[in-house]
C-alpha cells in the first residue's frame, strides 16, 4: 500500500492517468449501478452478509482486510470470530487506530453477532470503552455475541484483543425492524438519491419476507 509514504509529482501522475483509464473502463460497462445484494441470512459466510460495507465489504475499497467467521458459543449460540490487521490509513495518534475506526468496527461486529443468533436489527446505541490504544501494522483479534433480547431490543458485545489483552469492548442495543419499516426505510433513501443506491430485486426481496 502506497498511503502514508512519499512519493513523486511524476509518480503520482502516471498512476492518476492510469486509475482514470479503469475508471472510465468500469464505469461504461456498469453506469450508475449498483452491485445487487442480498438479505443478510445465517446461511452466508458473516463477510458476505454486507457486500458494499467499510468494515467487511468485499466490494468496498477502504474496508480493511478483516477475516470473519462464526463459531458456536458456550451455550451453542453462534458467535462472530476475527481477526484484522489496520494499515497506515486508519490511523489515528502516531501509531495508533483512529478511535473512529475501532467504533466502527464494533457496530459491524455486533450488528453480525445479532444477525447469525437470528436476531438481526439496526443500531440503537453502541457504548464503547477503550481501555488502551490499538496498535497499527499488527494483527488484532476480535468477538462479538448477542447476549439477550428484551422485545425489539437486541443487545450484544463485542471484545478486541492484541495477544489476549483487551484493548477495547462495546455493548450495543438493536433494534428489530420489520420488513415493511425496512421497505419504508430503503425506498424513501432511494427516492433522496442522486444516483440508484439499492436494486429492484432488493427491495422486491424486502416486500417478500416473512412478517413477524
Amino acid at each position: 500500500m502506497a498511503t502514508g509514504r512519499p512519493l513523486s509529482d511524476d509518480t503520482l501522475s502516471a498512476a492518476t492517468e492510469v486509475l482514470r483509464q479503469i475508471a472510465e473502463r468500469f464505469e461504461a460497462e456498469a453506469p450508475q449501478l449498483k452491485r445487487p445484494r442480498r438479505q443478510p441470512s445465517v446461511a452466508y459466510a458473516p463477510r458476505d452478509f454486507f457486500p458494499t460495507s467499510p468494515v467487511i465489504g468485499r466490494s468496498n475499497p477502504i474496508a480493511p482486510p478483516a477475516e470473519v467467521w462464526t463459531v458456536n458459543g458456550e451455550d451453542g449460540v453462534p458467535e462472530i470470530r476475527g481477526r484484522v490487521t489496520f494499515d497506515y490509513q486508519y490511523e489515528g495518534p502516531p501509531t495508533c487506530v483512529h478511535g473512529g475506526v475501532i467504533a466502527e468496527l464494533f457496530d459491524e461486529m455486533l450488528g453480525a453477532a445479532s444477525i447469525v443468533s437470528n436476531n438481526p436489527g439496526m443500531t440503537g446505541t453502541l457504548t464503547i470503552r477503550y481501555r488502551t490504544t490499538t496498535p497499527l501494522l499488527t494483527e488484532l483479534e476480535f468477538e462479538a455475541r448477542c447476549t439477550g433480547r428484551e422485545r425489539r431490543k437486541i443487545f450484544a458485545w463485542g471484545g478486541l484483543y492484541h495477544h489476549g489483552v483487551l484493548l477495547a469492548e462495546a455493548d450495543g442495543i438493536f433494534i428489530s425492524v420489520q420488513p415493511g419499516q425496512m421497505l419504508d426505510i430503503v425506498t424513501t433513501n432511494a427516492a433522496d438519491a442522486s444516483s440508484p443506491v439499492v436494486d429492484a430485486e432488493f427491495i422486491e426481496l424486502i416486500a417478500e419476507a416473512p412478517k413477524e
